[in-house]
């Protein structure tokens, strides 16, 4: 992955960031009518999900009114309505004379819904082509085209694919042959079944209960059960020492930051697929950060508490277990985020404890951050920032919506017709267990994340401060790990990428199949993954995402040796394995891993 040539540089002081607040200027306590709006926000907020009609209305006027004065556009598209309507009659014509007719339209790779093979036989595939023509007619109607704004556009695109979604014929019991053969074989039951489902999902959402993990699927004993003590603890976080399974281990530890909107133990599920496991398997010292599940009493926790009482903290206690020692960091997500916040302001001020700093579907460059960003402003962001207020947290099932929305066809609308018109469980997994132990995220920490990093970009734009001054991250000296993962819908990989754009450091960006957790989750022998791998060389110029990706061939396999292999060849000393935790020097053993957060409801 090449870089321009690498020039000396400027340690001089940071400049003073910008006098502009992060936030918007709190609205006063005494002030009724402030209170009262807020309030109201909260309230809709809690009917529509978190998303501000203002924005959607906002969306729909803007396209309305400029297709309403184009009638070039509303003649190009009267004329794909009539392509689409020819090629229906001409697929009917053909399909209903004995010809094998080839369909027109074609659902998306990852769309699930149409995969039954009576979709293919009369009637249903009349039904289904019907239901993708509009959806063609809908992707070709929601383009952009002069005066519409960009983000508008791609709005209404969501809208009118979500909208659309609702009305598909596989969502209805009559016109899904699926759903007609499984009625037909069991007589009804399944629709008992799936009555029941509905039922009890319904009760469970209006109580905001949970349900307890299925049998084999225990915490500490099944899941997240690689043995270690927890070292260190403050009121955000735990520390997780993993005992050593080598007789000698790589003398430079390795520290774990996971996102704190989901727990740790995505990275330690099931023995035979985490990442710990397989790391101190390989000789390595691995430390984790265990978040606190914050509570309505942590609403003013921030960025830089998670970076301070987070991150710093945690390479301090690792200090003094392992002294003298640098650390190879790993941040996974928003940990990710955060990690090159914490690299930046140590580079800045002169702390070179970072060994090397690993990137995993994390971004420091929010421009292309993908649909996630489609509702992202100023009136989202306030809308989100009033319920918020109200409750003291974001919680995790209203951002689990969001991230649902992005790819409905798969995990709204199959699942629905799988558990409430098929009548069939969820089968229980590993991944699907820790993704229903959702967490919450504190309001001013979210506030601040969404408006500094997410709207306004600030990381990359040179605006971004820590303790009053800004940082930069082209002065990260430490080696550099990025993974993208192919399908991420949470973090795209072009966007992941860009941290090849904003550093001048050793980069090695790596690629692999999967998405923002089955990307990750990639441990060796798993079925069907492969991944793309560069390095920027010294004096090489730097490549588009689209170029590196031409210049790369896929290697079959896990991408996990690989980064052991880059660990490895900066970490080849060899050491006798460190005690647990270090109670000479005030941090004793406090009890065994997964330690209390992880079991914080």
């Amino acid at each position: 992955m090449p870089r321009p040539k690498q020039k000396s540089k400027d340690r001089s002081p940071s400049p003073q960031a910008p006098e502009r607040p992060s936030l918007p200027v709190p609205v006063q306590k005494d002030s009724g009518r402030g209170d009262l709006d807020r309030q109201v926000h909260a309230a809709i907020a809690r009917l529509t999900g978190g998303v501000s009609p203002y924005a959607v209305a906002a969306a729909w006027i803007d396209w309305t009114m400029h297709t309403s004065r184009a009638p070039g556009r509303q003649l190009e598209l009267a004329a794909r309505a009539r392509e689409n309507l020819e090629k229906l009659n001409d697929f009917a014509l053909e399909n209903s004379t004995g010809q094998d007719a080839e369909e027109p339209f074609q659902p998306r790779d990852y769309d699930p819904r149409f995969r039954h093979p009576a979709w293919e036989n009369p009637p249903y595939c009349y039904w289904k082509q019907g239901f993708l023509s509009v959806q063609d007619w809908w992707r070709q109607a929601t383009r952009p085209f002069p005066g519409l704004s960009q983000e508008d556009a791609a709005r209404m695109e969501f809208l009118t694919r979500q909208a659309l979604d609702t009305m598909s014929p596989s969502n209805l019991p009559w016109l899904n042959p699926a759903i007609v053969e499984e009625t037909m074989r069991t007589g009804g039951r399944n629709l008992v079944e799936g009555s029941r489902n509905f039922v009890e999902d319904a009760v469970q959402t209006m109580l905001q209960t949970r349900k307890p993990a299925p049998a084999g699927y225990e915490i500490g004993k099944d899941l997240a059960c690689t043995p270690g003590e927890i070292v260190y603890r403050n009121e955000i976080f735990e520390l997780i020492q993993y005992g050593p399974q080598t007789d000698a281990v790589k003398a430079e530890p390795v520290l774990i930051v996971p996102a704190w909107i989901m727990k740790y133990y995505v990275l330690d599920l099931s023995p035979e697929n985490s990442l710990v496991r397989y790391l101190v398997r390989q000789g390595f010292t691995v430390f984790m950060i265990s978040w606190v599940n914050p509570s309505k009493d942590q609403a003013e926790l921030t960025l830089e508490d998670y970076r301070k009482r987070g991150v710093m903290e945690a390479l301090d206690a690792i200090g003094r277990i392992v002294p003298g020692r640098k650390v190879h960091a790993n941040g996974y997500c928003l940990g990710g985020t955060m990690l090159a916040i914490a690299a930046a302001t140590m580079a800045r001020d002169g702390d070179d404890r970072l060994a090397s700093a690993t990137l995993m579907a994390a971004q420091v460059d929010f421009a292309e951050a993908g649909e996630l960003l489609l509702f992202l402003d100023e009136s989202q962001v306030a809308f989100l920032e009033d319920m918020m207020w109200d409750q003291g947290y974001l919680d995790r099932p209203q951002m689990a919506r969001a991230f649902a929305a992005i790819r409905a066809e798969d995990l709204i609308y199959t699942r629905a017709v799988r558990r409430y018109f098929l009548g069939k469980e969820d089968m229980p997994s590993d991944l699907g267990v820790w993704n229903a132990d959702t967490t919450r995220m504190p309001a001013k920490m979210h506030g601040e994340y969404l408006r500094s990093l997410f709207l306004e970009n600030r990381l990359t734009a040179g605006r971004f401060a820590v303790e009053g001054r800004v940082i930069a991250l082209k002065d990260i000296d430490a080696p550099m790990f990025v993974i993208g993962t192919e399908t991420d819908h949470i973090a795209p990989w072009k966007s992941v990428y860009k941290a090849a754009l904003f550093t001048n450091n050793d980069l090695t960006f790596l690629l692999t199949s999967g998405g923002h957790n089955g990307g990750i989750l990639s441990e060796p022998g798993h079925p069907r993954r492969h991944y793309r791998i560069g390095r920027r060389q010294d004096s090489d110029l730097y490549v588009s995402a689209d170029q590196w990706l031409e210049r790369h061939e896929p290697i079959e396999g896990s991408w996990w040796p690989e980064w052991v292999d880059w660990l490895s060849s900066l970490n080849s000393e060899t050491a006798p394995p460190p005690d647990m935790g270090a109670p000479k020097r005030g941090l004793p053993v406090l009890g065994s891993a997964p330690g209390t957060y992880v079991h914080m409801q």
